[in-house]
């Protein structure tokens, strides 16, 4: 059994744990409802989401099962309030600490740092604010990937990236096929309308591929 915890907070970005939420969702179905996925937030009321969606948690902190996997999505809160908000920081410390998966998404990655356990570890983040979190400092961040994996530590760059690395996560802890299988359920096969109309990005160097997640 697998039990994961999405934080949630004020501003949150729906998709950021939306995302992660259908495929963690998914993952337990097939596997005839063995894993729990919950909500977790500072307080029991709802939560006000960066695009207006209100959600109950289910959860307070501090009131919750064990958990397993910890996901961190991102949003304004992720960035600019969170990270000064000593009960959820103290909360995201100590539980990461017994956690075997921490995960961030998006800038979620700040709220990550805040705790600590995005410290001294390679990371993703969304392209608009890799700069500012590097300027916090105690941090490697990789440009050229969506998701990034240091030790138990999973981060991801903006939000249909943290559906690939929740993807990964439930191949990592349950297997590839099983991966494919939710994957295949969702019918996630991502094709961007106007990718064409991009330029192509430049070619890569073995070097950057070192930062490429396996």
């Amino acid at each position: 059994m697998t039990t994961y915890g999405i934080l949630l907070f004020d501003t949150v970005q729906e998709l950021d744990f939306t995302g992660p939420w259908e495929v963690f969702t998914t993952s337990s179905e097939l596997r005839g409802g063995e894993d729990d996925v919950l909500l977790v937030a500072e307080h029991s009321a709802p939560v006000r989401c960066s695009q207006g969606m209100r959600v109950l948690p289910d959860h307070p902190l501090g009131d919750h099962p064990p958990l397993d996997v910890v996901l961190v999505p991102g949003g304004s809160g992720a960035r600019e309030v969170e990270p000064h908000n000593e009960r959820v920081t103290g909360w995201l410390t100590d539980t990461a600490a017994r956690a075997t998966w921490v995960v961030g998404v998006c800038t979620g990655t700040f709220l990550l740092h805040a705790a600590g356990p995005a410290r001294s570890r390679r990371v993703a983040t969304h392209w608009r604010y890799e700069e500012t979190l590097e300027e916090r400092g105690e941090v490697t961040v990789v440009r050229d990937a969506r998701y990034v994996v240091d030790g138990n530590l999973l981060t991801s760059q903006g939000v249909s990236a943290g559906i690939d690395s929740a993807l990964w996560l439930v191949g990592r802890l349950h297997g590839r096929e099983h991966a494919r299988a939710v994957r295949r359920a969702l019918q996630y096969d991502p094709a961007p309308p106007y990718l064409a109309d991009e330029p192509l990005p430049p070619p890569v160097t073995d070097r950057e591929t070192e930062h490429r997640p396996r």
